[in-house]
């Protein structure tokens, strides 16, 4: 999730609560001042219709235009004892002028007159719908809400924009840098001083990548180069000693292995020098390939070198196979896969290949039962060894696989080893 997104999320719920909050405290706020006018208004009105009784003079109407009421009636001093002096209460009366029930604050209160009688009265006088009250405070509260949040939504966007823009500059320069190419310098001009160190930390790392990844190329470049000329000096030395007639057929032979092991590491040599320069991007030059063709090509050659071991290839073609990508490392990925099919079948055996608009499959018969798929594509892993591979030719096309994007997998089915190549 974008930092953004954080920020509004939280800003979300903390306004939530806040303002939840602020409704419950303003609506017990506003009830307890309403609630105190009234009471003193029921205080003085009482006090009047006392003294009246007390001094025994006319008692006012029952119900006057402000819809006020009172009810007036000797008690038990039983009764009086056991109840509040005064007591407050919400309730609904009756109003006769209109007809109908509306809520209403009450008050009861106890007095004794000069006779030792006592008396309760009980005074209302119409308050306020509670309920709509409330109905109103919540659509207010959500009719705030919403606007706060838009408004904090709008204005948290664009200062976050705005004081963040440096850090998406690097970012976005980040993601478009790639070591070994040509980039484009970071342009990040800012005012803020943790922005500017992060900048300078980017350009010092992205300088001592660079550094390492020539320093890298030249050594591998140096010590394969190093490495191959003893190795062609070495196999040209055991070809002239094998041509001598004198030699035994003992030492023809250890000559022989020592040839093939000879053959061996220079193919090794050059296979793990390959497999370098894919993992360090060196390849960036990409073009349309047609597979198909790419694939027919050079299945003739592998047939020639391999038909003293009768092996059957059948081409299933039921889409043409376009795939953008290096051209050499096409080339590498496709002919290591067919060559596998090869190497690892059995004597007259059969390769399947088909090939589909989106994915090309190697299935080929073998000695063995399925495959560890957890471990085929790794460097050196080959099963059972097998004459002529190296066991860097899956590595390398996982390698080029994984560079480019595709997908490659391996499946047993039917006693047939399958790689599948997908986009």
């Amino acid at each position: 999730m974008k930092l953004i997104y954080y920020i509004l999320v939280r800003i979300s719920l903390a306004l939530t609560v806040i303002l939840t909050g602020w409704a419950i405290f303003f609506y017990i706020a506003v009830m307890d001042e309403v609630n105190d006018e009234v009471d003193d208004a029921l205080e003085d009105y009482s006090e009047i219709i006392i003294i009246r009784a007390l001094a025994g003079e006319e008692l006012p109407s029952r119900n006057t235009a402000s819809n006020n009421q009172y009810f007036l009636k000797e008690v038990t001093e039983e009764y009086a004892v056991s109840r509040e002096n005064i007591l407050y209460k919400d309730s609904m009366v009756y109003i006769p002028e209109k007809g109908e029930t509306e809520p209403a604050r009450i008050l009861t209160t106890l007095f004794k007159d000069d006779g030792d009688r006592f008396f309760e009265l009980t005074v209302a006088t119409p308050s306020i719908e509670k309920e709509d009250l409330k109905e109103a405070i919540t659509g207010w509260i959500i009719f705030l809400y919403v606007i706060m949040l838009l408004i904090t939504i709008l204005i948290n966007v664009w200062v976050v924009y705005q004081n963040m823009r440096p850090l998406y500059v690097l970012l976005n320069w980040l993601d478009k840098y790639r070591i070994g190419t040509k980039n484009e310098p970071l342009h990040n001009p800012t005012q803020v001083s943790e922005f500017k160190k992060l900048n300078e930390a980017a350009i010092r790392y992205a300088e001592r990548s660079e550094k390492m990844f020539e320093q890298q190329k030249q050594f591998i470049g140096n010590a394969s180069h190093e490495m191959q000329t003893p190795l062609s000096i070495c196999l040209n030395r055991v070809e002239m000693l094998m041509e001598d007639e004198a030699l035994s057929e003992a030492q023809l032979t250890d000559l022989m292995k020592t040839h093939q092991t000879l053959e061996h590491i220079t193919k090794l040599n050059k296979t793990l020098l390959l497999l370098s320069k894919i993992e360090n991007g060196q390849f960036s030059e990409t073009s349309q390939i047609e597979v198909n063709r790419l694939v027919k090509q050079y299945l003739t050659d592998y047939k020639e070198v391999y038909a003293y071991r009768h092996i059957e290839v059948q081409v299933e073609e039921e889409g043409t196979f376009f795939i953008t990508m290096n051209e050499m490392l096409a080339v590498v990925l496709f002919t290591n896969l067919l060559k596998n099919a090869f190497v690892h079948n059995v004597e007259g055996g059969y390769i399947r290949i088909i090939i589909t608009e989106c994915t090309i499959t190697f299935c080929n018969r073998g000695t063995e039962a399925e495959l560890d798929s957890r471990h085929i594509f790794e460097r050196f892993y080959q099963g059972k060894k097998k004459e002529g591979s190296t066991g860097l030719g899956l590595a390398l096309a996982d390698s080029i696989c994984k560079m480019q994007g595709i997908y490659l997998h391996y499946y047993y089915w039917e006693g047939e080893h399958c790689f599948e190549v997908r986009l």
